[in-house]
């Protein structure tokens, strides 16, 4: 797998890293590959959330289940596709929101790598998935990974909102403490999104807890991509 996560992730990460349960899964996935299974996101961008994100710099968690598991979909972000990707249904809500919350016009792609690079961490519980298998990579190993990774942006001093979606996600709440900010609803995905999540405005609650404890707000509007980032 790729190693090019932030250095002061690889570091508060270090121990879950060479945990047994994550050297098995991933000399496991490595043997699958090897033998022709398709894994998504391609292991050179499973960690990709902790390279364009770093660890001192998150201001705002979202986190999703697992990845997307369709062929070009999964990038290494939560929620997010590749450019030129058909935006999926869950993001479709979300940009809803979004432009009901904020105002902001809904974004004609699905990349969402501006928001990374605010100090978005979009991080998905599970980091890999089977082709068309949604779910088949729960209970191998990431968890413990991922709630680690959870753990260390708890730890930091800053304050920082943990956007949790769904009942998967909320049940991440109890490693999270004050001073920071949980704001859960239901998933964004159509079967769920009218229960709940439109109507939540979580864009506006986090922007406006950032600036209260004085942070920097996250600029949500996702910019046109030029031509070639959509090829």
């Amino acid at each position: 797998m790729s190693d090019d996560m932030d250095a002061r992730w690889a570091q508060a990460l270090a121990e879950a890293r060479a945990a047994p349960a994550m050297q098995t899964l991933e000399a496991a996935l490595a043997v699958d590959e090897a033998a022709g299974a398709r894994i998504f996101p391609p292991a050179a961008d499973r960690f990709r959330a902790f390279a364009l994100t770093p660890l001192d710099q998150v201001r705002v968690v979202i986190l999703g289940q697992d990845p997307y598991h369709g062929e070009g979909q999964a990038h290494g972000l939560s929620f997010s596709v590749r450019p030129g990707v058909a935006v999926p249904r869950s993001l479709a809500n979300i940009y809803a929101e979004m432009e009901t919350d904020l105002g902001v016009p809904r974004a004609r792609h699905g990349d969402l790598e501006h928001w990374a690079r605010q100090g978005v961490l979009l991080l998905n519980a599970v980091l890999s998935v089977p082709k068309g298998q949604a779910n088949g990579h729960r209970g191998r190993g990431w968890e413990a990974f991922t709630d680690a990774a959870i753990r260390a942006v708890d730890a930091q001093p800053q304050p920082v909102v943990f956007i949790l979606w769904g009942a998967y996600a909320q049940a991440k709440a109890a490693l999270v403490h004050p001073p920071h900010l949980v704001i859960a609803s239901p998933h964004p995905s159509p079967l769920s999104a009218r229960k709940g999540f439109l109507g939540s405005r979580p864009f506006s609650r986090a922007n406006a807890f950032l600036v209260e404890h004085g942070r920097t707000p996250i600029d949500w509007a996702l910019p046109d991509l030029t031509e070639s980032e959509t090829i």
